[in-house]
């Protein structure tokens, strides 16, 4: 009897451990049948439309024009005629230095100006005209003389040959013809060293001192001049560091002038891309505080590389007529590029590129799992991109939630935010956290 109840006990024990691993076994088996969860994008099919490509790039306003306006003199400010921020225009009045010793000096220098002039006037019409005069008078006289002394020797000659005059009588006309002949020579050479060298030697040089009289004036109305501070442009007075009665420094910055009627977007876009470009094009900026994009027009393509960065500066200018834009903002602006009409088009976020710069979309297949698939891209406006092959109008492509998405995922079509809410519902079968606790002491008086 105590045989069979052991017999009994053990067969009932191996029963009992069977039935255990059974169920053990039917546990694990229903754990690892369990389906995985389905992962929330959002998707769509290509679209057919227009689109322009749209180049972006980062710059900051600066103005069309500007003027540090420097004075050439070191002398204190005597009065400001302007405010910052006063519109001026070009050759205004702007400030005056201090500049009587100045004036006074170019007074000094007119009268010497003055006292040339007159002698540069006796000079070329009286003296040297004069001067020319006697010395052709001289020649005259004395060629007259000249020709009386030799009749005179010509007449002596015939008669001393006849025996009715000594010979010391034409001895004495023969020495007169040669001094008068002496008298001629000298003459006729002052004369035409009046006429070649003296008279035009002495109209330069009463020239010259006119000339340097008149500089040595201009000169001082110079100095004069340069302390009236005149806008060189037509703007605004953006800075003014100095008040009246401060000395200001020659070749220091007293007042500086913008037009910001207009303000520039100096860009640097790489080559490749440049040559898509053109002078006049349409483009637009992002303004930090101006809700919608501002436009703006290319203005200037540089026509040579940076040789730093080898890239082309690229001026996108924008109308600034009621002052709404400052200069020194930083904006963001897109440059209208290519154009492509009746393009097949997907959103951007739908694009994938790999690390080796290959491009690919993630599709929903008809086993509703998601999909690689490569594709070819062309031109982009920053939000859609063209797709040149790869697709077709009847795929559904995952514009959201396609990131880090691995190949044969179970996938579902929702709206944007539906899968962070299916992330908060427990799953099935399961308890939800809070199931079978009882709440946090101190609260609605549990705790009690």
């Amino acid at each position: 009897m105590r045989l069979d109840r052991k017999r009994s006990t053990a067969v009932s024990a191996m029963m009992i451990a069977l039935l255990s691993g059974l169920a053990l076994t039917a546990g694990c088996s229903k754990k690892e049948t369990t389906p995985a969860p389905l992962v929330t994008v959002q998707a769509e099919h290509p679209e057919v439309a227009d689109i322009v490509e749209h180049i972006p790039a980062d710059a900051v306003l600066t103005p069309l024009a500007q003027a540090a306006i420097s004075p050439k003199i070191s002398a204190p400010v005597r009065r400001f005629y302007v405010q910052r921020g006063a519109r001026v225009k070009e050759g205004q009045l702007l400030a005056t230095l201090e500049n009587r010793d100045l004036a006074a000096a170019a007074l000094d220098n007119k009268g010497a100006y003055t006292a040339a002039q007159a002698t540069y006037a006796t000079a070329t019409k009286a003296q040297v005209p004069e001067d020319f005069q006697k010395a052709q008078l001289d020649v005259d006289q004395a060629k007259a003389n000249l020709s009386l002394n030799q009749s005179i020797v010509t007449a002596r000659k015939q008669l001393f040959a006849e025996g009715a005059i000594p010979g010391r009588d034409l001895d004495t006309a023969v020495a007169g013809l040669v001094q008068s002949q002496a008298a001629y020579d000298s003459a006729a050479k002052h004369l035409d060293s009046m006429q070649n060298v003296s008279r035009q030697a002495a109209l330069e040089a009463a020239k010259g001192q006119l000339t340097s009289a008149e500089g040595k004036y201009l000169g001082a109305t110079a100095q004069v001049s340069y302390s009236e501070i005149r806008s060189p442009i037509t703007g605004v007075v953006t800075d003014r560091p100095l008040f009246a009665g401060e000395t200001v420094v020659a070749g220091t910055t007293l007042l500086t002038v913008m037009d910001t009627s207009g303000l520039l977007a100096k860009m640097h876009i790489s080559q490749d891309v440049a040559q898509q470009m053109k002078v006049g094009g349409a483009a637009t900026i992002t303004v930090p505080g101006v809700p919608d994009p501002v436009p703006a027009k290319v203005a200037l393509i540089s026509p040579a590389l940076d040789p730093g960065s080898t890239t082309v500066e690229v001026w996108l200018r924008v109308e600034n007529k009621k002052s709404a834009l400052k200069v020194g903002t930083p904006v963001h602006g897109l440059i209208e590029g290519r154009k492509a009409q009746k393009a097949m088009t997907i959103p951007s976020s739908a694009v994938l590129t790999a690390q080796d710069g290959k491009k690919s979309v993630m599709l929903i297949g008809e086993d509703g799992a998601a999909h690689a698939k490569p594709v070819t891209v062309g031109i982009s406006n920053g939000e859609d991109v063209q797709i040149l092959s790869g697709l077709t109008a009847a795929d559904m492509v995952i514009v959201s939630g396609n990131y880090a998405l691995d190949e044969g995922t179970k996938v579902k079509v929702g709206a944007a935010g539906e899968e962070a809410d299916d992330e908060k519902k427990p799953a099935a079968g399961e308890k939800d956290a809070t199931d079978g606790k009882k709440p946090a002491a101190g609260k609605d008086g549990d705790d009690k």
